[in-house]
């Protein structure tokens, strides 16, 4: 049998991927079928777990599908604005497997392409002066070293993009790195948690509906201080900002009866933030497992049932392809006495991908108990997008760049 050349055996692996990113939406919780065979089972969110820091900042590939996802606002010395967007997603194609039984001679070689693990990332800068947006899309096989994970230290990366801990004695005890380039910019960005890990829903298990195994397990870090460089056009900028990390893994997947989310990040300027995700069902309606968590200055957390936020659609944005996305929002929650219209500083920030999704930076103002109080933040916008089988539409182009 004829062996596949190494630019084949790439191309295959994404091909498959594309295959499992098509069926299903996009990040930040990524539906994906639940995985259990014959040859084994994923692990399952099903219970609430003792969480373990740093260790769990490393990848968990007992469980079917897991992300690295960082967001952030930056000004830059000269005063300029600019959003950010790179995350990391992994899929298994299968349960981890079983040592092999057999006798060393009986087994047969394994090709250096075959992997149990495909990998797939977005960075997407908004640079607001010039009101434009620009993403790019990396898909790989975990093999030969092309991408992957591992912990102690963390490093996450596909290609030359990339985050990881900061090396011991650098002064910058659990500061974390991130570089990423795509055609006009590349980040070099280091990260600093200003508070804790947070555990959302019960003690870390996020339940998305009642169907046993429909969760994951999950946590952010809401804020992490940003300073590095930003390589704009050829020209090097200082940056300074504040960013948010979310962290998920599980096995299971949304309902049929789910359509997609609205994922807000809000960080507010006297300390505290807010996440909130609003899952749709298929008739555009509020499910009941939308649920959140809100941070108080001092890092003490609490989490938010679907009853105690009330989401407002204030404007919408249409794409090229006539696909309406909500464009301005009145976020209220009685119970912290919050009140607060978040903007998007760009109408279109939608990533073309596969399949297609909006996530963009925003401007936050309104009150707390009366207070004035602003902001910034991020919203992930999923399920609004029509799939279509178009050249140009899969995503695949940005393996070369965009």
């Amino acid at each position: 049998m004829r062996r596949r050349s190494g630019a084949a055996a790439r191309a295959a692996a994404v091909g498959a991927l594309l295959w499992v990113v098509s069926a299903a939406a996009p990040p930040a919780q990524l539906p994906v079928a639940p995985g259990n065979s014959a040859a084994g089972k994923f692990a399952q969110a099903d219970s609430p777990r003792t969480f373990s820091f740093p260790a769990d900042h490393g990848p968990h590939p007992q469980f079917r599908q897991e992300w690295w996802y960082v967001t952030g606002n930056l000004d830059a010395d000269g005063g300029q604005r600019y959003g950010f967007e790179l995350t990391f997603f992994r899929f298994a194609l299968a349960p981890p497997a079983a040592a092999d039984a057999r006798p060393v001679e009986a087994q047969v070689p394994l090709s250096a392409w075959r992997t149990r693990q495909i990998w797939m990332a977005h960075f997407a800068i908004t640079d607001v002066a010039a009101r434009r947006f620009r993403f790019a899309q990396k898909l790989s096989r975990e093999a030969l070293g092309l991408a992957g994970a591992s912990g102690s230290p963390l490093r996450v990366w596909i290609d030359d993009w990339s985050l990881q801990s900061v090396p011991q004695g650098s002064g910058q005890a659990g500061a974390w790195r991130l570089e990423a380039q795509q055609p006009g910019y590349r980040i070099e960005l280091t990260l600093e948690p200003q508070l804790a890990a947070v555990l959302n829903g019960e003690q870390g298990l996020s339940q998305k509906s009642a169907v046993p195994g429909a969760a994951s397990y999950y946590y952010s870090v809401p804020r992490l201080a940003v300073h590095g460089s930003l390589l704009r056009e050829g020209r090097a900028l200082g940056v300074q900002g504040l960013a948010w990390l979310d962290r998920e893994w599980g096995s299971g997947a949304l309902t049929a009866q789910q359509s997609g989310w609205d994922w807000f990040a809000l960080q507010l300027d006297d300390g505290t933030a807010l996440m909130f995700y609003a899952l749709r069902d298929r008739h555009g309606g509020r499910d009941a497992h939308s649920a959140g968590t809100w941070v108080e200055r001092s890092g003490v957390a609490r989490t938010l049932t679907n009853a105690e936020v009330a989401i407002d659609v204030t404007g919408h944005w249409s794409n090229d392809q006539g696909d309406r996305y909500p464009s301005g929002w009145r976020v209220r929650s009685a119970a912290l006495a919050l009140e607060l219209t978040v903007q998007p500083v760009l109408a279109d920030q939608e990533l073309r991908t596969a399949p297609r999704y909006w996530e963009g930076a925003v401007n936050v103002s309104g009150a707390r108990h009366g207070v004035p109080v602003g902001g910034r933040g991020y919203v992930e916008l999923v399920g609004y997008a029509q799939e279509r089988s178009r050249p140009g539409e899969t995503g695949a182009p940005a393996l070369l760049g965009r």
